[in-house]
């Protein structure tokens, strides 16, 4: 449903790993947005306890359990990155949980807010209809590697798997609305952001 039917404007944002996105989120939040962070999301639904975490044990085994009885993350992505189909098992787990937890958050939203979903894989998952708005924040290939190297200690070569592993540069850009150019400084970034988020607070007031 289109946020615009119940008052809200609905955003999408996304963009590649290490392109800046979740920087775009925390000053969008500081500006009154509700944000939605769809990683933080995934997270919670396979909790201890959470029929998510049973599920991915059901359908995984044991292995992907630690000795105090929650999910081991290293241990499952070791199965779901090289193959396919296992990641389209565990995504079929988990994405329809974080959706329903998402849509419980933003039902609480209040009119005129801007809601603000953080989905990295939007793209991938064709959820580009769902959103009033698509945001993608863009980054050269080169400066997300040294970003990831320089942030997260991968080796060049696991940042350009991790890379393509996503959708492509063009896939996102061709899905935007509005693009954030982030080959600049983190000033930069913020600047931009802003000036964004003005344009999103005028949508948002005449939704």
């Amino acid at each position: 449903m289109s946020g615009s039917l119940r008052g809200v404007l609905r955003v999408g944002l996304t963009g590649g790993i290490g392109s800046g996105k979740s920087e775009v989120a925390r000053v969008w939040a500081g500006r009154g947005a509700l944000v939605v962070d769809a990683d933080r999301l995934a997270r919670e639904v396979v909790e201890v306890g959470t029929d998510g975490l049973a599920s991915v044990v059901q359908e995984f085994g044991g292995r992907v359990v630690r000795p105090d009885g929650s999910l081991d993350r290293a241990a499952l992505g070791e199965i779901v990155f090289a193959d396919a189909e296992a990641r389209r098992r565990l995504e079929a787990i988990v994405h329809p949980r974080v959706r329903a937890r998402a849509a419980d958050i933003e039902a609480a939203a209040d009119r005129g807010t801007v809601v603000v979903h953080v989905i990295p894989l939007l793209v991938e998952t064709g959820q580009a209809d769902r959103f009033d708005v698509v945001v993608v924040v863009d980054v050269p290939e080169d400066v997300q590697v040294e970003r990831l190297r320089r942030t997260r200690g991968m080796t060049a070569g696991d940042a350009r798997s991790r890379i393509a592993a996503q959708a492509g540069r063009d896939e996102r850009l061709a899905a935007a609305d509005i693009v954030i150019d982030n080959a600049g400084d983190l000033d930069d970034l913020r600047t931009k952001a802003d000036s964004v988020w003005a344009e999103l607070e005028k949508r948002a007031a005449s939704a």
